[in-house]
């Protein structure tokens, strides 16, 4: 005789609720489908009980409350981002660049983790080591010569040091040789492919995100201002994107995301522009932000002492004869410059963003990770500030940079150069000029001669 086909009820759940999930989503896709005729049974089905009315309400509530969770935590996160931020900005630039610092770890940590294959690891044990030996020779080549740049006057003179600061560059390259035979000889047979998609990964990542922040450490040590315009500047534009997107947002920008629109694009571009005008305006009166760094114990209460930037010194603009107006306008040629910055931040760096969503999608998953509780990943916060730093330090170093001789520079001059016997002379000559111009007493500099004698 026929078997009958068996009926599962919907009040009678497995205890778990998935089940009734997975039948509610299939009565959802039934109703949206206008080729098949309504069905009695399902319409009786929701008349028949009212735990399922019951169980919907519970689910809204759920939901509700899950939402209002994550929004509370994702506020107390903003904050508490936000107050760590400025205090370590006030607290001195050792700390900022320590943020700095643990934010590409992180960040490197999350998108060398998308593209990891557990089941393959446990074959390939060596595969992580290696992702985290490249990260940490490529810091160490990068942090070695930003400190050796604006620090080669401490370096240059340690009998300790010395050895690591002229040789730097060939050590960083033996260390990363020296990882790289280390792969090769870790290649086995039937995991070739994994193993060299492991290695672009891992290289690809060091590019996209310990490269891009190393520059932004380079900003903090050219002046906190370059560091924190940049920052503030994408920050500014990501909330007025946000703001004017929900406001008369109407067209689509890109498919790679779907929310973001040209009326939000341009409109925070606008915004952004006047922000960074108002932003400059302050900034510039103050030496802590605009001075290169000289003392890694400064703070905001002790400050920097330096001779300003030409660019933010007020200079004079004149009306044009043609207006008939006699007119002098004084501006800090920085506030031209502003131009450019929020531009670059408003219409280019989002792609960063872009760029960032669509290597999410490659891997269908929402974030890079959890991080920052209620926010996601590290990465899905400062995929647009990798690039913008990178741009800031580009543009500093090509229209705004002042190059001095440094006494650093005639230091490693000196030492690489000359001779010991002419290096002595010129510490002589030094000596003698300094006492003509009347900065050291006839003791000291015939005490220092004589010694070197």
């Amino acid at each position: 005789m026929p078997r009958h086909r068996s009926v599962k009820f919907q009040h009678r759940g497995n205890g778990n609720g998935n089940g009734h999930d997975q039948r509610r989503q299939s009565l959802s896709t039934a109703s949206d489908s206008t080729s098949e005729p309504p069905s009695p049974s399902r319409e009786g089905d929701n008349s028949r009980n009212g735990s399922i009315v019951k169980g919907e309400k519970e689910g809204d509530v759920s939901d509700y409350e899950k939402k209002k969770a994550t929004f509370i935590t994702r506020t107390i996160w903003t904050f508490a981002m936000i107050t760590g931020f400025f205090g370590a900005m006030f607290a001195g630039h050792v700390y900022v660049l320590m943020i700095i610092t643990a934010v590409q770890i992180v960040s490197f940590k999350e998108v060398i983790a998308i593209a990891q294959v557990p089941t393959r690891q446990k074959n390939l044990p060596l595969t992580r080591s290696l992702n985290w030996y490249f990260l940490v020779i490529t810091m160490y080549f990068l942090y070695g010569e930003s400190v050796i740049y604006y620090f080669k006057h401490i370096l240059l003179v340690d009998k300790v040091l010395l050895p690591f600061a002229t040789h730097h560059r060939f050590i960083s390259f033996m260390m990363y040789i020296f990882g790289f035979v280390f792969f090769v000889g870790s290649l086995k047979k039937g995991h070739y492919k994994f193993q060299f998609t492991q290695f672009a990964w891992t290289h690809m990542a060091l590019f996209l995100i310990v490269v891009q922040a190393h520059f932004m450490m380079n900003n903090v040590f050219e002046g906190m201002i370059w560091f924190f315009l940049p920052v503030s500047l994408v920050i500014t534009n990501d909330i007025f994107a946000y703001i004017c997107g929900i406001t008369f947002g109407r067209t689509q920008l890109i498919k790679i995301s779907p929310k973001k629109t040209v009326e939000g694009f341009v409109g925070a571009w606008i915004c952004t522009i006047f922000f960074g005008f108002a932003l400059t305006n302050i900034l510039i009166r103050y030496k802590y932000f605009i001075c290169p760094v000289n003392d890694l114990g400064a703070n905001i209460f002790t400050g920097l002492e330096c001779t300003p930037n030409p660019v933010f010194v007020p200079q004079p603009y004149y009306m044009p004869a043609w207006t008939g107006v006699e007119y002098t306008l004084w501006i800090e040629p920085m506030q031209f410059h502003i131009l450019i910055f929020a531009t670059f931040a408003s219409l280019i760096a989002p792609f960063g963003g872009f760029f960032a969503s669509g290597l999410k999608r490659s891997f269908k998953i929402k974030d890079f990770g959890d991080s920052i509780p209620g926010h996601g990943g590290m990465t899905d916060r400062m995929d647009c500030q990798f690039i913008m730093g990178f741009f800031a330090y580009m543009y500093y170093e090509s229209f705004i940079a002042v190059y001095r001789t440094s006494v650093g520079a005639v230091i490693e001059s000196a030492i690489v150069g000359l001779t010991p016997e002419e290096q002595v002379e010129v510490v002589k000559g030094l000596g003698k000029y300094l006492y003509n111009q009347g900065v050291i007493s006839q003791k000291v500099c015939s005490h220092y001669i004589l010694h070197k004698s």
